[in-house]
């Protein structure tokens, strides 16, 4: 098996609720995610409640489909 060429080194906050928050590679800010929609609806939160972000199914869609 070959060398590791790389380790992605991630810091992940969890805040109230669904909302947190992570500090990536290369990104000079901290990136948000929550839940939005119909994942808010389908969780139970509460729209009035949550601030709604970026769900982590949505990045990882953004992400396969580069």
């Amino acid at each position: 098996m070959g060398d590791v060429v790389y380790r992605s080194e991630v810091e992940i906050t969890r805040h109230k609720g669904p909302l947190r928050s992570a500090k990536l590679p290369a990104e000079p800010d901290v990136v948000w995610f929550g839940v939005h929609g119909d994942i808010a609806d389908h969780y139970g939160v509460d729209p009035d409640i949550a601030q709604p972000h970026a769900a982590t199914l949505d990045y990882v869609v953004a992400a396969a489909a580069g």
